[in-house]
């Protein structure tokens, strides 16, 4: 079984933006997995939209508010754990395929078959 990780690893913010200060414009996320001696993870940013009518200061904030704004700015957090998931099982147990013979342009035997 996966185990997965969210966490924030920096912000960019705007030193003043109206009457706020260290306002928040860019998260830097990472979600992790591990699943047993395997581990990936998935980095990214999200942009965010200038603050509601509710400002929380900088120094106020918590990881859990600010992924949450991860995820409302439109971040698929089960889609993302879901991908991370993937990447483990592909690394487990690889996806395989058979192609066929890109020189053979039909799906007849090669002519070294045909006897």
């Amino acid at each position: 079984m996966t185990t997965t990780k969210w966490a924030v690893t920096e912000m960019n913010c705007y030193s003043q933006a109206g009457n706020n200060t260290d306002v928040v414009f860019m998260v830097h996320w990472v979600c992790s997995g591990v699943d047993e001696n395997r581990g990936i993870f998935i980095y990214s940013t999200s942009s965010l939209s200038a603050p509601s009518d509710t400002f929380t200061p900088y120094e106020e904030l918590t990881e859990d508010q600010v992924l949450g704004w991860v995820w409302a700015s439109g971040v698929d957090k089960t889609a993302t754990e879901a991908e991370v998931e993937q990447h483990i099982q592909n690394r487990t147990s690889p996806p395989r395929t058979t192609l066929g013979l890109p020189w053979v342009k039909t799906s007849s035997m090669p002519e070294i078959l045909n006897v």
